[in-house]
C-alpha cells in the first residue's frame, strides 16, 4: 500500500502533491507556484499577497449563502530534519513515504505532515463538489517554522471571514483555543585560539540517537537535548583530564529539540585511556537515566577520521583556549533547558519552557540559540532575564528577537460552541478542549484581526519537526468527516 491508496483520497492525493513539492522554511517559491496553479487549474480564486502568503476564496454552496465567511489556515513550509545517515536535499527533492500499518511516514526524514495534511485538507474543501458549506476563505502562511514570518505581516482588511478554523494542530479529538508565545534568544562570543598542542592526538565525541522532537508539543516528555548531553560529556575532559576543545556543534533549527552534537577534541597521548574510561562512564549513566526517553541515545568516542577530500590547514588545527573552552561548556550546562513551569490554569500543560536548540562553537566564534515559550507573558520574560543573567556572567552577550505573545481562550466563542456540540453528536463522545504549548499562528492573526472567533484543530500526528514524524492515517478520515459536518453548521451571519 502506498500514500495512493489511503482515504480520504481527496485529501491524500492533495498531500501526496504536497510531498511533491520541496518546501524548508524561508524556501517556499515551489511550493506557493504551485498551489496558485492548482487553485487555476480547479477555477478556485487565488492570489499571493504582497508578502507572499496565499489566499483562496472559495463561494457558498448554493443555499448556504446566508452562513458566516469561514477562513481555512495553515502553512506551506516544513521543518527540513533528516537523520545523518540519509542523503536527502530538501531544496530539490520530494519526500519519500512509505506506510507503516495505520501510520505514513518518511524515509529517513520529516514527513511534511505539520502542516502538509492541513493544506490538504483546506485543499479538499475547495475542489469537492459534495462538500456544503458558507463563503470560504483559505488563507495558506509561509515561514511559519522560524518566525512566522506570514502571519506576521498579514495586513488587516485581506479577509473577510468572521470565523479561524486553524488546521495545524496535531491530536485528532482535541480542539485547541489558546497557545503559548515565544521569544528568541540568541548568545554570542568571541574568543582566542592556541596552536595544535604537542603530544596530543584528535578525537571526535559524538552524542547520537536522542528522539528529539517539537520543541513545544514533544518538550514535555523530557527527552534527552543532545547540546546539554555533550556538555556534560565535555565538562571531566575539559576541566581535569587535559582535553582541548577545537569545536563543537549540536542542532539545526530552534524549534526542534536536537538529535545529535558533534566535538572535536585534541586529548594527551598519556590521557586517551583515562579519557576513554571517562567518557565510557558517561555514556553509561546517560543511557540509564534516558532508557524511557531515548533508549537509542549513543556516545561515541574515537580517533578523529578526516572526511574524504578534507584537508586540514594550519588555521584549522588550532584551539579554544582553556578558560574559553570550560567558560562556554559550563555556559551551556547552566542554561535552561525544559520544562521551567507546568500550568496552574490547564492541569497537565506546561506553562513555560525552553529548548537549547542550537550551538556552534568554530574558528573563534561561539553562538548558542534558544526558543523559549510560555502562556504567561511574564513569566516568558522573567526566563529570558534569567537566562540574560546566566550568559551575562560567563562573558557572552544575548539578544532576543521575534517575541510575540500567546492566544488567550475565548469563553464565549460560538465556533467552539458548534464544534463540540459536532463532535459529540457524530462521534459519541465529547472533544477535548485545552491549551497548546506551541506557537499557533492563531496568537499573532488575533493581532491583525481580533474579531475572528477561532479554534484550531488536525489529525494526529507523533514526532514532528523529527525524522521520526508519523500521521495516524484513521485521524485524517475522522477529522475529514468532522470538518465537512462542521462547515454545514456554521452560524448564520
Amino acid at each position: 500500500m502506498t500514500i495512493k491508496d489511503l482515504q480520504p483520497a481527496i485529501v491524500w492525493n492533495n498531500f501526496y502533491s504536497l510531498t511533491r513539492c520541496p518546501r524548508p522554511s524561508k524556501h517556499e517559491e515551489i511550493v506557493r507556484k504551485f498551489l496558485l496553479e492548482w487553485a487555476a487549474e480547479h477555477k478556485i480564486d487565488a492570489q499571493a499577497d504582497e508578502t507572499g502568503n496565499v489566499i483562496m476564496r472559495v463561494p457558498a454552496t448554493p443555499g448556504y449563502e446566508n452562513l458566516k465567511t469561514v477562513v481555512l489556515q495553515g502553512h506551506m513550509d516544513m521543518v527540513p530534519q533528516k537523520n545523518a545517515d540519509v542523503a536527502h536535499d530538501f531544496l530539490k527533492d520530494p519526500i519519500e513515504t512509505w506506510v507503516d500499518g495505520e501510520w505514513l511516514r518518511a524515509k529517513g526524514t520529516t514527513l511534511g505532515a505539520d502542516n502538509g495534511l492541513g493544506v490538504a485538507l483546506a485543499m479538499a474543501v475547495a475542489e469537492s463538489k459534495d462538500v456544503k458549506h458558507g463563503p470560504i476563505e483559505i488563507l495558506v502562511t509561509y515561514d511559519e517554522e522560524t518566525g512566522m514570518t506570514g502571519a506576521q505581516l498579514l495586513k488587516p482588511g485581506v479577509l473577510k471571514g468572521d470565523i479561524l478554523i486553524n488546521l495545524d494542530s496535531e491530536t485528532e479529538g482535541e480542539l485547541y483555543v489558546g497557545c503559548a508565545g515565544g521569544l528568541d534568544a540568541t548568545a554570542t562570543a568571541r574568543y582566542r585560539r592556541k596552536k595544535e598542542p604537542r603530544a596530543h592526538e584528535c578525537w571526535s565525541l559524538t552524542v547520537k540517537g536522542c528522539q528529539g522532537g517539537h520543541s513545544g508539543m514533544d518538550i514535555i516528555l523530557c527527552r534527552a537535548n543532545a547540546n546539554r548531553t555533550i556538555a556534560r560529556v565535555l565538562l571531566p575532559l575539559l576541566d581535569r583530564l587535559g582535553c582541548k576543545l577545537i569545536d563543537l556543534e549540536g542542532g539545526t533549527l530552534r524549534n526542534a529539540i536536537p538529535r545529535e552534537a558533534f566535538a572535536t577534541l585534541y586529548v594527551p597521548r598519556k590521557g586517551v585511556s583515562a579519557a576513554k574510561r571517562a567518557v565510557a562512564r558517561m555514556a553509561k549513566e546517560l543511557k540509564a537515566e534516558y532508557a524511557a526517553t531515548d533508549p537509542n541515545l549513543a556516545v561515541i568516542f574515537e580517533p578523529y577520521k578526516a572526511a574524504p577530500g578534507e584537508v586540514c590547514e594550519p588555521e584549522d588545527c588550532k584551539y579554544v583556549t582553556e578558560e574559553a573552552a570550560l567558560r562556554f561548556v559550563r555556559a551551556i550546562l547552566a542554561c535552561p533547558d525544559g520544562v521551567e513551569r507546568m500550568s496552574d490554569a490547564m492541569p497537565g500543560m506546561v506553562e513555560t519552557s525552553n529548548n537549547l536548540a542550537m550551538v556552534k562553537i568554530y574558528r573563534g566564534h561561539f553562538s548558542l540559540k534558544c526558543l523559549m515559550r510560555s502562556s504567561v507573558d511574564s513569566a516568558k520574560m522573567a526566563l529570558a532575564a534569567r537566562m540574560k543573567s546566566v550568559f551575562e556572567l560567563a562573558g557572552i552577550r544575548v539578544r532576543f528577537t521575534g517575541g510575540y505573545s500567546g492566544w488567550a481562550p475565548n469563553a464565549q466563542s460560538e465556533i467552539r460552541a458548534v464544534m463540540q456540540k459536532v463532535y459529540k453528536q457524530m462521534f459519541g463522545e465529547e472533544p477535548k478542549v485545552m491549551a497548546i504549548h506551541a506557537g499557533l499562528e492563531c496568537g499573532i492573526l488575533s493581532g491583525a484581526y481580533p474579531h475572528w472567533d477561532m479554534v484550531s484543530m488536525g489529525p494526529t500526528l507523533l514526532s514532528p519537526h523529527s525524522p521520526d514524524e508519523r500521521a495516524f492515517i484513521p485521524s485524517v478520515q475522522k477529522v475529514w468527516d468532522f470538518l465537512k459536518e462542521v462547515l454545514v453548521n456554521i452560524p448564520a451571519k
